[in-house]
């Protein structure tokens, strides 16, 4: 069953007893990212292999995960093409309490730095399992950003491994 989680700012993206964040150099260019992430919600699925539904709300965003989670989501910043942030106000996530995550987008190159981070609060065991889960999160969002960029750019990224 789907509950309420704090709502949080910005700032929570800073301050978040959980924080992963992850690190990637991809070809396309920033407004190109920028667009995919915050005009193009229902795109998701085709370069997310994680997220089998989104759907664009009034201020935010409706997603459904494989294996079963659902968020919905209030946009909390969409300064193009720098940052796309969003929180999550309801989840069926068992012992979330606060969830926001954040797009950082800069230039490199003639391609974009992305720094995405997933700021937390729930209860010990959510925070607990969260931190574990941190090698399989870098995993699905390298391969997303992979096929974000052959989707934008038609070729692979050139960029390290998340951070």
């Amino acid at each position: 069953m789907a509950h309420g989680l704090r709502p949080v700012g910005l700032d929570f993206v800073e301050t978040a007893p959980v924080r992963l964040v992850f690190t990637r150099e991809i070809a396309a260019a920033p407004d190109a990212v920028f667009r995919a992430l915050a005009e193009d919600v229902s795109g998701w699925p085709q370069w997310f292999s994680a997220v089998t539904s989104a759907r664009a709300t009034e201020g935010g965003r409706e997603i459904r995960l494989r294996g079963g989670t659902r968020f919905q989501e209030s946009v909390i910043a969409a300064k193009a093409p720098e940052v796309y942030a969003y929180r999550v106000d309801r989840a069926n996530t068992p012992g979330a309490r606060a969830w926001a995550e954040e797009w950082r987008l800069a230039p490199a190159g003639t391609g974009t730095r992305v720094r995405m981070t997933f700021a937390l609060d729930g209860t010990w065991l959510f925070r607990a399992v969260a931190r574990l889960a941190r090698p399989g999160v870098g995993r699905a969002l390298r391969a997303a950003l992979t096929a974000l960029d052959r989707r934008l750019t038609g070729r692979n990224p050139s960029g390290p491994a998340p951070v």
